[in-house]
Formats: structure tokens, sequence, C-alpha cells
């Protein structure tokens, strides 16, 4: 028997809704990057994008555990001196509140040339509205704790 090997032209790429009002923005994050590399699909492959799109709207309403929005830390730097900037969560969530889950799922994905063409089919909305009903998204319903 010969070992199955998934071709990007071959995929069949869906499109998925995530609605993350009153989620832990960890939780919501570990199921979007499992969606964005195809690991919820039999033909996965890890050197071929076999992944499919993610709508992520309501970032506004998401939630971290603790202090986080006090205590947690995003740093960019220029790579000149003195540019290190950094801000919290809060500050991040006020200019942008998709930039949270936007590097919570970067961070997950590996570093490689791969991850930054899989991170282009992640789509973040701070509202309810989205431009990609054409596309017919299927809502995804996140697990709850038992």
């Amino acid at each position: 028997m010969k070992t199955f090997n998934a071709k990007a032209e071959e995929v069949e790429r869906k499109w998925w809704i995530v609605d993350a009002a009153d989620q832990k923005v960890g939780r919501v994050a570990t199921h979007i990057a499992t969606i964005l590399r195809g690991k919820n699909k039999a033909i996965y492959t890890p050197n071929v994008d076999t992944g499919d799109f993610v709508i992520v709207i309501n970032t506004d309403k998401m939630e971290l555990s603790g202090t986080k929005w006090t205590d947690k830390k995003y740093f960019s730097h220029t790579r000149f001196f003195g540019s290190l900037k950094e801000m919290t969560a809060a500050q991040a969530k006020e200019k942008d509140s998709t930039f949270i889950i936007h590097e919570a799922v970067r961070g997950m994905l590996p570093t490689n040339k791969l991850s930054r063409h899989v991170i282009m089919k992640l789509k973040t909305y701070p509202g309810a509205e989205h431009p990609h009903a054409a596309q017919k998204p299927e809502l995804f319903t996140l697990p709850t704790k038992k």
C-alpha cells in the first residue's frame, strides 16, 4: 500500500465562521489553528496547505482569564536602537481588537514559510458583520467544557 500525500491543487477548501463572543482567547485560538492547518481532515499532510478558511467575528467581546488584560504584553521591534515598543492586552484591544486573536493563532502555528501562507486564510472582524457571505461559510461550534 502506498502512502497518500495530498496535493495543494486537489484540496477542497471550506469556509468556517467562529463566533468569539464570551469565549476565552486561547481556547478559541487552538481550534482555529487546527482548522487553518487542516489537522481536522483525513488528508492532512504536514508540508502541504490542506486547511480551510476561518472567519472570526465578535473579537471585541472576547475574554482573557485572570489579570491578563494588564499583565500580558505584546512587543514589537524594528531592529533600530531604542525602537522596542510594548503594549498591554487592554491597549491592544482599544487599538485593534482583532490583533489579540490574530497573534494567539499565529503563535500556535509553526514558524516556516507554510505558516506565513496559512495565516492569510484567517479573517477577523470586531463586529458580527463580515463581507464573506458569497463564500457560504458554515458555523463552527466550539466544544463546551464538561
